[in-house]
Parts: structure tokens; sequence; C-alpha cells
């Protein structure tokens, strides 16, 4: 199963349909999946064995359909308390099938050799940053935008739990701001939905949603309602 092409430098938005679990992979077709969203998201942690490990036959219908994958740090939201190197174990599986995959920025100096190894078949990796707590101060979102940048991953991706206007204002003004690469923002919590709208519109290139019945994230959109939704918006710039 060869990776499909997927393309983070045209600046294009795209929704992503993140599967919440094993169950929730294994029950749409692909013809349903790809006309809801742009690129499949595939939580290698939500789906690993008790040993670790996962079989590439659970996303083989998949066929032709972008894929990111992604297995998460406990300490940003991940199912199991994975160190580094098993984390890297279950990313170099699903390599050969992947269009994208995620590296959290607090993790890129101690798995190095899984992005040098995307990079060296082509495969972008997005370097992602989460507040499951709050909307961190705008000076620490730059300096990781900035770690992303000279790190060399193809785009910045940020998701944080909002706790008023103040916050989906702020972090709407930090979508639009040039970084230096593209960015994805997202907010988690009661504004996640509204937010996820707000910045789709101020240029999120990545745009989250799940597929089946368990979102990945609090507030997380149906991927189906949220391409429709963002489908619907217009561009949004300053």
């Amino acid at each position: 199963m060869a990776n499909a092409d997927f393309l983070l430098t045209d600046h294009r938005l795209h929704i992503v349909g993140s599967f919440g679990g094993i169950d929730d992979l294994r029950s749409p077709d692909p013809s349903s999946v790809r006309g809801m969203c742009d690129i499949a998201e595939i939580r290698l942690d939500l789906i690993a064995g008790a040993s670790g490990g996962v079989e590439t036959s659970h996303w083989r219908h998949l066929d032709g359909i972008p894929l990111l994958f992604t297995a998460r740090r406990i300490e940003e939201g991940g199912a199991m308390d994975l160190d580094a190197a098993a984390r890297m174990k279950l990313l170099e599986s699903a390599l050969g099938d992947a269009a994208c995959i995620d590296i959290e920025v607090a993790s890129i100096p101690e798995m190095r050799d899984i992005t040098r190894a995307a990079e060296a078949l082509g495969v972008p990796w997005i370097a992602s940053f989460h507040d499951f707590q709050k909307l961190p101060e705008t000076r620490v979102l730059e300096e990781a935008a900035k770690r992303a940048l000279d790190a060399g991953a193809a785009a910045f991706k940020s998701a944080a739990r909002l706790h008023g206007t103040a916050d989906l204002s702020r972090l709407a003004d930090f979508q639009l701001a040039d970084h230096g690469l593209p960015v994805a923002t997202m907010g988690m919590g009661p504004l996640a939905p509204v937010s996820r709208l707000l910045c789709a519109q101020c240029g999120s290139v990545l745009n989250y949603g799940f597929i089946g019945k368990t979102p990945t994230a609090p507030g997380q959109w149906d991927a189906a309602m949220l391409k429709q939704a963002v489908s619907r918006l217009a561009p949004f710039r300053v």
C-alpha cells in the first residue's frame, strides 16, 4: 500500500478525519471516508495492542486515502504511556503507508531518527503542541512554531483549551500571523466547535474532526459536519 500524495506547502485547508479507536477504524468503507475528509488520521497509540504493536492490516481497506499517523505521548493526550522508542517503533511500522506523520515539538530531539526516516522517504511531518489545561501565552506558541520550523517540520499544529472569548481571539490572531511555515490551530473545551471554524477561516491548514463514534479531543466536530461547515467559509485575512 503506497502512501498517497499529500501536500501542505500550498496552504490549502484540509479536513482531517481522526479515528478514535480500532472499531471506528474498521467500520467505514473508503468511499465514505473520502467524503468526510481530505486525510485520515490513525492514532497508533489508540489502536496498539497490549504488546505495543499494530497490524498494518487494520488500515488496508483505506488504500488510496492519504493517511496521517500519530503515536501521541501521554503528556499530550496519548492513550498509552509509551516512551520515545516505542512511539518511533509504531510510526516506523506505518511509515510505508504514510502521507504524513505527527511528532510533538517536545519530542523532536528524542525522535530525530523517525523524522529523518520520514524525510528520506519524502514523507512530511507535522510538529504538534497540545495544552489540555489552557491556551499558553502567545510567546510560548511562537517559540514552539520556531522550533518546528528550525527542525524542518512541514507544518506546526497547536491545540489548546480555551477559557473565554479572549483566548479565542488570541488563537485566531496567532493563526493569522506569519510563522514561516503552514500552521494549524484549534481550541478544545466548550469553545472548541466555534474555534475550529474561526481558525479554519483564518487559514488553519489542518482541521480535525472525528470519524465514527469517538472524538479524539474535547469539543471535536464530526468530520463530515466539519467539512460541510468549513466549505461555507470565506477566507479571512487582515
